[in-house]
């Protein structure tokens, strides 16, 4: 019965703010309706914001969510087309946002640098290179994927996404091993300053 209202609305089609205000009410074929006439815009923005396809879909279908169950549209304030495309480029630059702040989540540890080429005293050269030769022989007591995944954060400057796509590992076992590698390289070291 739900759907012969909305569809019926005496041979007009309704507006969205109608069928918006029909889908509050629990009418899911209103819901249907917005679905089709702005899934093409919701998505569109969205793929070109967050340039995965995949992404853009999961996006799509929150937007659509949110308008059913949470929504703020007022539609005294403007046409729900154009709420919608702002509510999708929020929430895309958001999840774009959010990738980034996750792929530069790199732990920095500067002892853990290759001495760099300066000015220094003879004294200072010495020391540097003494404690270059103390990380190294850490990172040999680590295990192999451990010791590979730190030389790539911070002997070749990778971010953990970066190195994530390059070994084909998923990010968070990425950011998990590196950290695990870190607290080993530290007892490591510890351990050798104690001695």
């Amino acid at each position: 019965m739900d759907s012969e209202r909305v569809s019926e609305a005496e041979g007009t089609a309704l507006t969205d703010a109608e069928l918006w205000l029909a889908s509050k009410q629990g009418q899911t074929a209103a819901l249907g309706q917005l679905y089709d006439r702005h899934a093409g815009l919701v998505y569109g923005i969205a793929l070109k914001v967050l340039g995965n396809a995949q992404e853009a879909e999961d996006l799509t279908q929150d937007i659509f969510i949110k308008l059913a169950y949470r929504s703020s549209y007022d539609p005294q304030r403007g046409s729900l087309r154009t709420f919608l495309a702002i509510l999708t480029r929020s929430r895309a630059l958001d999840r774009v946002r959010s990738r980034q702040r996750e792929s530069q989540q790199v732990i920095y540890e500067p002892w853990l640098e290759p001495a760099a080429a300066s000015t220094a005293l003879p004294v200072d050269i010495t020391s540097q290179e003494e404690q270059h030769q103390v990380v190294q022989a850490a990172l040999s007591e680590l295990s192999d994927p451990e010791r590979q995944l730190l030389q790539m954060a911070y002997y070749e400057g990778l971010t953990q996404a970066s190195i994530s796509s390059s070994l084909g590992l998923p990010l968070g076992t990425v950011k998990s091993r590196v950290r695990r590698g870190l607290l080993k390289l530290r007892q490591v070291l510890h351990g050798r300053i104690e001695r």
